[in-house]
């Protein structure tokens, strides 16, 4: 039996269905966290509020930064080596599994700076360091660098970083206050052990249910691992098999929301670095591949962008007072008015006082 083809705007549709941005959702934001499996949290702080504003109707910064402070929710590297925001339940079960994610990065950077260096002593110094107080990494590097005075300070602290489960400690993170990221172990910080037998199976099914339906490559784009096509087809009784407009093989949980592709997609301002721009390995269901390096730029920024009819079709920033808005092409006069009152909301998030909205269209 020949799979079910779904277009590209259908897998648009099902994605911003399970990524609540067709509808606004009641969920606390701690379920939310765990829902997404994690935001990307690389530029502290706003981008993970951003996202659960864009996705809680309701949500207010305290509850995030309560959660942080309260150890439910950890910055840690995880997803693409980038440091992601996520449940500490999540947090336990998911860095073990991406440890090799983490090696890929250590061999490929800052391990050519470290000839000679044994990591694991490395590791259990900086283990200690850390433990005993945390540490940003420009106090661990010339710490690390007593024992081991062949390795630069800066490469030392990073290697730490890829050995070790080093979260992120408060008030890095927190809304409105915020300071510099000192770090110390997970298993410190949460009281709790890694998982010591953490399921890729549970992983990839997790990420269906916030991203699919997805290919083998583009669940290994989200988190970084390879050879996952084995596991979704070890998976495959138990899923359904669908391919795209190029006839790959598309994977996806029988339950999951898959809407009809007329269903309506209102606007919508996404977070700078939002995971749904950085999940799939073929992102045209939701960023045309035009307007790919206007969002995502050469060092590695992912700009705040704007959703149109469920495709990304500009950006936005927050400068000078003003909440710009850089559209790609003419807008509807709803559509404008939409995003005028997105970017409302935003601002009335932000506590910017005073400021306003300003939409340039191009064309």
């Amino acid at each position: 039996m020949t799979a079910e083809a779904l277009s590209t705007r259908a897998l648009g549709r099902a994605v911003l269905a399970r990524q609540h941005l067709l509808e606004r959702s009641a969920l606390a934001p701690a379920a939310m966290v765990r829902h997404l499996v994690g935001l990307q949290a690389q530029a502290a702080p706003e981008p993970p509020y951003l996202g659960l504003l864009s996705r809680i109707e309701g949500f207010r910064p305290e509850q995030l930064s309560r959660l942080i402070e309260g150890r439910e929710v950890v910055r840690i590297a995880l997803q693409r080596a980038t440091i992601h925001l996520v449940t500490a339940e999540d947090c336990l079960l998911l860095r073990p599994l991406l440890q090799p994610v983490l090696d890929r990065a250590l061999a490929a950077n800052w391990g050519k700076r470290l000839p000679g260096v044994d990591l694991d002593r490395l590791a259990e110094r900086a283990r200690a360091l850390v433990e005993a107080q945390p540490l940003t990494f420009q106090h661990l590097g010339p710490l690390l660098a007593e024992p081991f005075p062949d390795g630069e300070p800066g490469a030392l602290a990073q290697a730490a970083r890829c050995r070790l489960p080093l979260v992120q400690v408060p008030p890095r993170g927190l809304w409105g206050r915020g300071g510099p990221a000192a770090h110390t172990t997970a298993e410190h910080w949460l009281g709790r052990p890694l998982d010591q037998d953490p399921s890729p199976d549970a992983m990839v099914l997790r990420y269906l249910a916030a991203f699919g339906p997805a290919t083998a490559a583009d669940a290994q784009k989200w988190c970084g691992l390879t050879g996952l096509g084995p596991v979704l087809e070890r998976l495959a009784p138990d899923l359904l098999l669908f391919r795209d407009a190029r006839g790959r093989t598309l994977y996806d949980l029988p339950g999951a929301p898959r809407p009809d592709p007329s269903v309506p997609a209102p606007v919508r301002l996404l977070a700078p670095f939002d995971n749904l721009l950085l999940s799939h390995a073929d992102r045209t269901r939701v960023l045309p591949e035009e307007y790919r390096p206007r969002i995502m730029t050469p060092n590695g920024i992912v700009l705040g962008s704007v959703l149109v009819d469920g495709l990304v079709a500009g950006l936005w920033r927050i400068e000078d007072g003003v909440l710009r808005v850089r559209a790609f092409g003419r807008l509807g006069r709803a559509d404008l008015a939409e995003v005028e009152r997105e970017g409302a909301r935003v601002l009335d998030f932000t506590g910017d006082t005073g400021a306003r909205v300003a939409v340039e269209q191009e064309g």
